[in-house]
């Protein structure tokens, strides 16, 4: 039951803000799946949840997308989806660097677990950092922001906050951000799930989403579209500091434990 709230609860609140950042549901469900499932069956959860909460914001918000940014900068977006994701697939089979107990606990510190710890380390930066927070970058960079926000979309899932800091600068209205931001992270969400489903349903590995991990993955779902229902008529007027903050934490504490093989 602590499983089902934490991942009902987690989506819930964070759907909904996702809404006006183009970015959080993946940065805080990741930690939290992480918490339940091995750190590449939670890539492939988030992934599932994100992807199906892009569908539904599409559905509500996609007419308002501007399709030549879709195009410029989510093709290359997708191209780099399916590398990062490849990249995880390997990752995932690489081994054990390290085993320690810390009374009861066994800690297993891999090769994924210490890269997945790094990149969550430094987005964590780009929630609390001020500098990071504002960063933005010029409308002649929206090419490599995409492979950029594809590749570790792809990889781990971070894809929105790169991609709201390269799109918040092209001087399109609210409206436009929130569709262009759905429509992209849909089609990331599209090409890595497609990989992950090959990689790791397809070879029968560990990192399948089975029988015990599905009834999660769905609740995370309904929570997701419920978030983002009450969201859009809501919440818009709460500033993004706050949760920027909260999540940046969370994000640090998850990534320490994780590149010790905590979890």
């Amino acid at each position: 039951m602590i499983s089902f709230a934490a991942i009902g609860i987690a989506a819930f609140l964070v759907s909904g803000l996702t809404m006006y950042s183009g970015f959080g549901l993946g940065t805080l469900l990741l930690p939290v799946f992480a918490l339940f499932f091995p750190v590449e069956t939670a890539v492939a959860a988030t992934a599932v949840v994100h992807g199906a909460n892009n569908v539904f914001k599409v559905s509500l918000v996609g007419k308002h997308a501007d399709m030549g940014l879709v195009l410029k900068f989510g093709l290359p977006a997708i191209l780099a989806a399916f590398a990062g994701a490849a990249a995880l697939g390997v990752m995932a089979h690489l081994g054990t660097v390290a085993v320690y107990s810390i009374g009861p606990k066994e800690a297993v510190i891999t090769p994924l677990k210490l890269v997945m710890g790094l990149l969550m380390f430094i987005f964590a930066l780009f929630e609390l950092l001020p500098r990071l927070k504002q960063l933005k970058f010029s409308k002649d960079y929206l090419f490599l922001g995409g492979l950029l926000s594809g590749f570790f979309g792809g990889l781990s899932g971070h894809q929105g906050a790169l991609r709201s800091a390269f799109l918040a600068k092209v001087g399109i209205s609210a409206q436009a951000f929130v569709g262009t931001n759905a429509m992209i992270g849909f089609m990331v969400d599209a090409a890595r799930i497609a990989t992950y489903t090959y990689i790791f349903v397809m070879a029968g590995t560990a990192a399948s989403i089975g029988r015990e991990q599905a009834p999660l993955v769905l609740t995370g779902i309904i929570c997701a579209f419920a978030g983002v229902l009450i969201g859009k008529r809501y919440l818009h007027k709460i500033t993004m500091n706050t949760v920027q903050t909260i999540t940046g934490i969370l994000l640090l504490a998850v990534a320490i434990a994780l590149g010790a093989g905590l979890i």
